[in-house]
């Protein structure tokens, strides 16, 4: 119950804010270059809150939080006075429009850049991308990787983190090419990786043939599929954290219990008990654990979710982390900062990357390399931002920085009903000297609302379909 709240309520801000940006960017861009502007709404349908500015616009929070719009003066929409004809939109020239247009998209992308450069200066968080022994067989193992190597760059990008890896690796195994991996050899407990702070004469070049692995690019797993294995230390079986709600919080387990052994099988370790667990989905088991220096005997029974390695196979799960000590911690967690110039920077490049990935995805959609699966809808999003508020105020700058961009990129795309359809009509206008018919314009409008409701259907139904496991 309190996990749907939070992501209910994270959802709320995160739609909130970011139609809010996107739609104040229409709106100020508009005041700039002298168009009246009669309503600025958060929201489509009945209105939940109105109320008229010293300014004369109406402000409005309506009850449909899935969008918003900004309504000029517009002399298509209604009669315009005649002492206000010069402040109306259609009045105005080409450029004029096609700015005011753009305005909401590019608030979108600014915002992300804002978003990322205050991360890189309060300082993100990541885990070294330090590998395991690479799957037999694998791309990994025939490109020479070994364990204890230590991913330093991909293609020269540099990945200080795992999560800059896996996405430069979906990036690059869309090019279908040979992929060049620079790393650290003999990294095991991870070596000194401060930013910029690596010897690059000690780096060594190992390769992911991709060429005929074109599967590979639509797959979320990617890292996995081509044989990388990221180090996991030996963990104590001893539980860090439980998750409200889950199976072992249901049963009793709380920070700091020691697992000694499973309906009689004594547990090693972290991996052990991780192993049992899955083994046993659905299926009630005795366990004994030590708390606070005395033993006790607890029932559980693993939640069933699908495994993430493919395949209809159902895993067990119970919703707990494992403790992990300062040390190991330590040694294996990095965090990625800079000063106020260099934050900037690297959030253009974030954005400007994260914008083509979209990009490249999307169009990998369009011919049919890439799953519709990839498309997610408001439930999703819900999920997600739940989850990024529970982790930290990092984790959810982060998600509404991916989240903007991603608002921005698809409002550019040139669909009709979108930012994107309007420059071209008026693109079109711009060359040809007049604007298209009201017919044209008409029929465009209504392939473009098409799109939107089967994109808007196949998102929910993908929704659906992982709500549903």
């Amino acid at each position: 119950m309190i996990d749907s709240l939070i992501s209910v309520l994270a959802f709320a801000v995160t739609l909130g804010l970011l139609i809010t940006v996107h739609e104040f960017g229409h709106f100020w861009v508009a005041r700039r270059l002298g168009v009246k502007v009669l309503r600025f709404s958060v929201g489509f349908g009945r209105p939940l809150w109105q109320r008229y500015g010293r300014d004369g616009v109406e402000y409005v929070i309506a009850a449909l939080p899935l969008g918003g719009y900004v309504k000029m003066l517009d002399e298509r929409e209604g009669e315009v006075r005649s002492e206000e004809l010069p402040f109306a939109f259609n009045r105005k020239p080409v450029s004029t429009r096609i700015a005011i247009v753009l305005a909401g998209p590019l608030f979108n992308l600014a915002f992300a850049v804002l978003a990322y450069t205050a991360m890189f200066m309060v300082g993100v968080p990541g885990t070294k991308p330090v590998l395991d022994q690479p799957k037999p067989a694998s791309l990994a193992a025939a490109g020479g990787f070994q364990k204890g190597d230590q991913i330093i760059s991909i293609d020269g990008q540099p990945t200080p983190t795992l999560s800059a890896v896996l996405l430069a690796l979906v990036d690059r195994a869309m090019a279908e090419d040979v992929i060049r991996v620079e790393v650290l050899p003999d990294c095991e407990m991870g070596c000194e990786a401060a930013a910029g702070g690596l010897d690059r004469r000690l780096g060594k070049i190992r390769t992911l043939d991709v060429r005929d692995a074109p599967e590979l690019a639509d797959s979320t797993l990617v890292f996995e599929s081509v044989g990388l294995v990221p180090l996991r230390p030996i963990l104590p079986a001893v539980i860090g954290q439980v998750m409200p709600g889950s199976a072992a919080e249901q049963a009793g387990l709380q920070a700091g219990d020691h697992l000694l052994a499973a309906e009689g099988e004594p547990i090693t370790d972290w991996g052990h008990w991780r192993s049992i667990v899955e083994r046993r989905p659905g299926q009630t088991f005795k366990i004994r654990i030590e708390r606070d220096g005395s033993e006790q005997v607890l029932e559980i029974t693993p939640a069933v979710k699908q495994s993430s390695h493919g395949a209809a196979q159902a895993v067990g799960f119970i919703g707990a982390l494992a403790h992990i000590p300062e040390d190991l911690a330590r040694d294996l967690q990095v965090v990625v900062r800079y000063g106020p110039l260099a934050a900037l920077g690297a959030a253009f490049e974030k954005t400007w990357d994260m914008s083509l990935l979209t990009l490249r995805v999307l169009g990998r959609m369009l011919v049919g390399k890439a799953s519709l699966d990839n498309i997610s809808g408001p439930l999703t999003i819900a999920q997600v931002a739940g989850q990024a508020a529970s982790a930290g105020g990092i984790a959810f700058i982060s998600m509404l920085a991916l989240v903007s961009l991603s608002l921005g990129v698809l409002n550019l795309l040139p669909v009709p009903v979108l930012d994107g359809g309007h420059v071209l009509y008026y693109l079109i206008e711009f060359i040809k000297g007049s604007p298209l018919s009201d017919g044209i314009q008409n029929v465009g409008q209504q392939v473009g609302i098409a799109v939107l409701l089967l994109l808007m259907g196949l998102a929910l139904f993908n929704d659906f379909s992982r709500l549903l496991g």
